[in-house]
């Protein structure tokens, strides 16, 4: 009889017919002459056949298990059978399965070798996009490096180079013309330029020294021709030194230049200036202070027109007359109007007051004397600031240069005036025109002229105190019975 386990197999336990109640084992199947190891997996297996559930329901309900057996068989026979044909039945599905399967498998053979050959790109691209990507970051370096060394070396190309244009410019336009001070300016930036670099030991400096060289001395004696012919203007009968001097002020880099390049040029304009202003102003204050003197007042005060003297002291044999109004020696009336509504007036026109017949009191003539000194001071140190690039005791020493003269004749004829003037108002009011002079130069950053006006000072203080104690003198010394006759009008002392 032959058993099945649970999954239809025949375990064939090969049990013999026998008339006993248990039947008899065939070991036939069995190797006797197999050596113990396999009887025991035999055994085993046999154990295992008999603790089947099928088996032991077969043993314990006392089925034949012979014929269960071939009951067995014979439903497995069936079961084949149906199971052939439906396999038959199904044998195109089977077969066009197998195509597909067989298509989907050529399909996917394909993909994987494409798969792989594109695995195989991908990684030769990353080699290739690394690649590029460390050419890209070498090339940005050296583009980089290249930019940098084409922007200096084009810069220094550029200040170097000597264009045409600049030398025709600097050599046949007027120097009066904005293109050729526009010059002017880059060639003195290339002349320093090429002076920086020939320290450097530039090689290319040798290419371009002549012609700089020669364009400088070029533009020198056109600038020197300039402003010479502009200074001698001042020379000139009736001329107006302003305007000439406004049109230097316009070019005042024309001096800046010189003096970068040709200093002894610029000396020789400087001195050129100096010798003929100095001689300008001497000559023109000269001329209008004598002109100006002859319009005071014959009548002046003198040493006998004290406050205490009487009007007889002075009559004499040779005594000139005495002023027609003494009274006029003391008193202010409107002569303190020089130090305010008068005090920046015009100056006096000598020849127009000479028309006129018109005489005025010292002081006037002091203001509009130093007046003018004052606003011809002002404007002439600002240009020396200006254009010849002084200042603090360098621009102190070219004014001194050119206006010393004239401040030496200025201090020389107070001085004749001082020791003869007796009229105290004059000297008062001249010494407040004084500092208030001092205050609007100040006002105007002109130190000029502050040791002229403490000269000045020195001199007119002491000759006023002088005065005042005359006065003071005569007051005590006098006789009230010889004052003059009894007037009811208040006394000229009082």
């Amino acid at each position: 009889m032959a058993a099945h386990n649970d999954d239809g197999v025949d375990v064939g336990l090969g049990f013999g017919e026998n008339n006993g109640d248990v039947p008899e084992l065939n070991l036939g199947m069995l190797d006797l002459t197999s050596d113990e190891f396999i009887l025991d997996e035999v055994d085993v297996h046999i154990q295992e056949n008999l603790e089947d559930e099928l088996v032991k329901e077969a043993l314990e309900s006392g089925v034949d298990l012979r014929q269960y057996s071939k009951q067995i068989e014979k439903e497995l026979q069936q079961v084949e059978n149906a199971s052939i044909q439906d396999y038959i039945k199904e044998s195109q599905n089977i077969a066009s399965l197998h195509n597909q399967i067989s298509a989907c498998d050529t399909i996917l053979e394909r993909m994987e070798q494409m798969l792989s050959s594109f695995q195989s790109d991908l990684g030769s691209i990353s080699s290739e996009i690394q690649t590029l990507q460390e050419q890209s970051i070498s090339m940005n370096v050296k583009l980089k490096n290249r930019q940098a060394v084409r922007g200096e070396l084009s810069q220094f190309v550029d200040e170097m180079a000597v264009p045409e244009s600049m030398i025709n410019i600097i050599l046949d336009a007027p120097v009066t013309e904005i293109h050729f001070l526009e010059q002017i300016h880059e060639l003195n930036h290339k002349i320093n330029f090429v002076k920086e670099q020939s320290f450097k030991e530039a090689v290319s400096c040798k290419d371009v020294e002549d012609i700089l060289e020669k364009l400088k001395m070029k533009t020198i004696a056109k600038i020197r021709e300039f402003v010479l012919q502009k200074v001698y203007s001042f020379r000139k009968p009736m001329t107006n030194y302003q305007v000439p001097q406004n049109t230097l002020l316009k070019y005042r880099y024309f001096f800046e230049f010189l003096l970068s390049n040709e200093r002894h040029v610029a000396k020789e304009i400087r001195d050129e200036y100096v010798d003929t202003m100095s001689k300008l102003y001497y000559s023109y204050f000269k001329g209008y202070t004598s002109r100006l003197m002859k319009l005071q007042y014959e009548e002046v005060a003198d040493k006998d027109d004290l406050m205490g003297v009487e009007d007889t002291a002075k009559r004499g044999f040779f005594s000139k007359p005495s002023l027609k109004n003494r009274s006029t020696v003391f008193t202010l009336g409107n002569r303190g109007d020089i130090l305010t509504s008068e005090l920046e007036a015009p100056i006096i026109v000598p020849h127009a007051a000479q028309k006129s017949d018109k005489k005025y009191t010292f002081e006037c003539l002091f203001r509009s004397q130093h007046y003018a000194l004052l606003d011809n001071c002002c404007r002439e140190y600002l240009f020396l600031t200006d254009f010849f690039l002084v200042s603090g005791n360098n621009a102190q020493d070219l004014f001194n240069a050119i206006m010393g003269k004239t401040l030496t004749m200025f201090l020389k004829h107070m001085d004749m005036y001082t020791q003869d003037c007796y009229d105290a108002i004059a000297v008062i009011l001249s010494i407040h025109i004084i500092l208030r002079y001092q205050v609007i130069m100040h006002k105007r950053i002109v130190p000029a002229l502050d040791k002229y006006w403490e000269t000045l000072l020195d001199m007119l203080w002491p000759r006023f105190q002088y005065i005042m104690e005359l006065n003071i003198h005569s007051i005590r010394d006098t006789d009230p019975q010889k004052l003059g006759t009894i007037d009811t009008r208040p006394h000229y002392v009082s």
